[in-house]
């Protein structure tokens, strides 16, 4: 069943890649560019870090389903997916 959210996933940030910019906000993303992709997936690291500091194990699964996501979006803007990984 992973594999199946990480291929849909996959496919649709590959559709994304190609939207326009006010279609959503991955599409946005991929607009600014890979430096805005970049400091997201920072940002989302920082986040994952205190999350771990702070001990909410809820808190800390949702930081990293959002940094998993964000890498996610970094993978397809470099050509790559969950595959390559």
């Amino acid at each position: 069943m992973n594999e199946d959210i990480l291929q849909r996933l996959t496919e649709t940030l590959e559709a994304r890649k190609q939207a326009s910019p006010d279609s959503s906000y991955v599409a946005k993303l991929f607009g600014k560019g890979e430096d805005a992709i970049l400091k997201k997936v920072i940002e989302e690291a920082g986040e994952v870090l205190l999350a771990a500091k702070d001990g909410d194990q809820a808190h800390l699964v949702y930081e990293v389903a959002d940094l998993w996501f964000h890498t996610m979006v970094l993978l397809a803007q470099k050509g790559l997916s969950a595959d390559d990984v």
